[in-house]
């Protein structure tokens, strides 16, 4: 089985390659190294440097491929707010090279990995039949791009599933980025003797969801022949949520650091509680969360430390 992966030097593309090189498949994939890193890349790892949006080369790179996983982004929510041409560009063109090279190719399965932004401002929890509402070009762009896949798989006869992770976490994410990635930012200034800045009251709630929960998620959405043209959302339901605050607190316990939060005000069209409910993920991918956030921060905070702070 040969698999590409767009993003496979970010922090969920190179888990994704990490994951099916150990099942033993052809792993290929591209990034433009903006926000994925040479160093996440296993050498077994068919790699190359081209962006997305390059239509002519991402068609050669996806000659007798069989799956493709759709990884990448500018995953700046609110940077969208700031710079919308940069990330509706990336999103909407880049995803529709990639999704339109690959039916050229006549590849078996796409799977696109969307984001919780979709939903916006609606009722939480958020389900896969909810109406989206989603409030900055980064939503709007990222259910455009769902909307685009959907409509060519159907008429070129494409396999397709839509995988809707939210907040995930882990080892490999970027930690020197000022937009995402807000555990991560924590971590590293902490470990710096700096306070980390909070957008608004810190009460926002969230659930995170440790990087290795997602990846046999996605695996079922990528290979399993059953599951096709299904939109999941991929993460812990409400039961699980914390908020920023609380998120905080439970970095700084680990640390020792014992100095407050920098509260700033709150981000322009922030969406103050996004969480998703996972019946559906728990039903036909026999989704659970393994990994407790503690644990995950743990390991986090590990890998920053081996890394060395940015």
């Amino acid at each position: 089985m040969h698999i590409f992966i767009t993003g496979v030097a970010g922090f969920l593309g190179s888990n994704l390659a990490d994951f099916y090189l150990q099942k033993g498949f052809k792993v290929s994939g591209n990034d433009n190294l903006i926000g994925g890193d040479l160093e996440n890349i296993d050498s077994k790892v068919n790699f190359h440097e081209i962006e997305c949006e390059d239509h002519s080369k991402m068609k050669e790179l996806l000659k007798n491929v069989d799956i493709v996983i759709h990884a990448a982004a500018f995953a700046h929510e609110s940077l969208s707010v700031f710079s919308p041409n940069l990330i509706s560009s990336n999103i909407v063109n880049g995803s529709t090279s990639v999704f339109s090279a690959a039916i050229q190719n006549k590849v078996k399965r796409i799977v696109f990995c969307s984001s919780i932004a979709r939903y916006g401002h609606i009722e939480i929890p958020y389900n896969e039949t909810s109406i989206p509402n989603p409030v900055d070009p980064y939503g709007i762009s990222k259910l455009a791009a769902e909307k685009i896949l959907i409509n060519l798989c159907k008429t070129y006869n494409i396999e397709y599933n839509i995988a809707v992770p939210h907040n995930i976490i882990g080892i490999k994410q970027k930690y020197d980025d000022p937009f995402r990635n807000v555990a991560s930012i924590m971590i590293n200034l902490m470990l710096q003797n700096r306070q980390p800045i909070i957008y608004g009251d810190g009460e926002q709630k969230r659930s995170f969801s440790d990087v290795n929960d997602c990846i046999y998620c996605i695996d079922k959405l990528a290979t399993d022949p059953n599951i096709k043209s299904e939109i999941v959302n991929i993460g812990p339901g409400p039961e699980e949520m914390i908020t920023v605050n609380e998120l905080f607190k439970s970095i700084s316990n680990q640390l020792k650091f014992n100095k407050p939060p920098l509260y700033m005000p709150e981000r322009v069209n922030e969406v103050k509680h996004a969480i998703c409910s996972a019946e559906k993920a728990m039903k036909i991918l026999n989704y659970k969360t393994r990994g407790k956030i503690d644990k995950t921060i743990s390991n986090m905070i590990n890998h920053i430390k081996e890394a060395g702070p940015k």
